[in-house]
């Protein structure tokens, strides 16, 4: 199956993002991509308050998705927010209440949402505080090829990875909006490997590009991208990846490669049960 990782800029304004989602799925379609993967925060870039721009899925955003996947007849899986459970305040200065952080799959007979597992509370950044978890692992089926759901800073808890796997799912997505920093890039580039090995599957990993490539200044205050979407097979080789910019990365991709890669890696098969940790007395005491 041939797949296509839209990494994009996002700008704070969702009717902009929504015309780059239409224009690029068109893209995806005419290279011949089934799928195609769009960032963390399609919708609006980090940065700003997330509450007013938060949607239902049911919403015009959502719609226009829909709209440009049914036009393409492919599948889109795109980053957007929604509005949080109720109940789900946030710390007193932050937006209220929380939004999700939600990946939505539409088209091509397929339409789930998954909501961030793992928010990014790390690095000086706060996700939680205006962003409420999600609960639910995701699997979709496109054109037969079983395709697990995660955003961003679930990328660093590989046994999310490994329960999609046994879940069937033989490729995961991975929409980020990754955090700039020193060794970030390099953090990446280990992640998005380790978590293909740690669970045989093909990673798709669509990254939102550097906004300096497009003459923006990156947010101070949150992660605004730094590019590098890659896609790596189930035995952790890359076999795509982009540089900074804006770049539509086309790949195929195997789905019989998971089955002899967990076979011969056995890291499925091999998993035990942690034992009990003995905690040994302080010989200082």
């Amino acid at each position: 199956m041939r797949i296509a990782l839209a990494q994009i800029v996002s700008t704070t304004d969702p009717s902009t993002n929504a015309a780059r989602v239409g224009e690029w799925t068109r893209r995806a379609a005419d290279a011949g991509a089934r799928l195609v993967v769009f960032p963390e925060a399609t919708m609006c870039a980090f940065g700003v308050p997330l509450a007013p721009v938060a949607e239902p899925l049911d919403g015009p955003w959502a719609d226009a998705v829909r709209t440009a996947a049914d036009r393409a007849g492919i599948t889109v899986v795109v980053g957007m927010f929604t509005p949080g459970p109720a109940g789900s305040g946030a710390e007193p200065g932050a937006d209220r209440p929380r939004v999700l952080n939600t990946l939505l799959a539409t088209g091509g007979g397929v339409e789930a949402r998954y909501d961030k597992l793992h928010l990014y509370d790390a690095f000086g950044f706060a996700e939680s505080r205006t962003v409420a978890p999600g609960e639910e692992l995701v699997v979709i089926t496109v054109d037969g090829v079983r395709v697990g759901l995660t955003t961003c800073y679930d990328v660093r808890f590989p046994a999310l990875y490994q329960a999609l796997a046994e879940a069937g799912a033989q490729a995961t997505v991975v929409a980020t909006s990754w955090g700039a920093g020193p060794g970030k890039r390099e953090q990446w580039q280990v992640l998005t490997r380790a978590r293909a090995l740690d669970s045989g599957s093909w990673i798709l990993a669509a990254a939102q590009g550097d906004p300096r490539t497009v003459g923006l200044e990156p947010s101070r205050k949150a992660p605004t991208g730094i590019g590098s979407s890659v896609v790596v097979s189930p035995t952790g080789v890359p076999v795509a990846e982009a540089g900074a910019a804006p770049e539509l990365l086309l790949a195929e991709v195997d789905p019989d490669e998971p089955g002899p890669a967990r076979e011969a890696l056995g890291m499925l098969a091999n998993r035990r049960p942690l034992p009990r940790v003995t905690a040994l007395a302080d010989p200082s005491s």
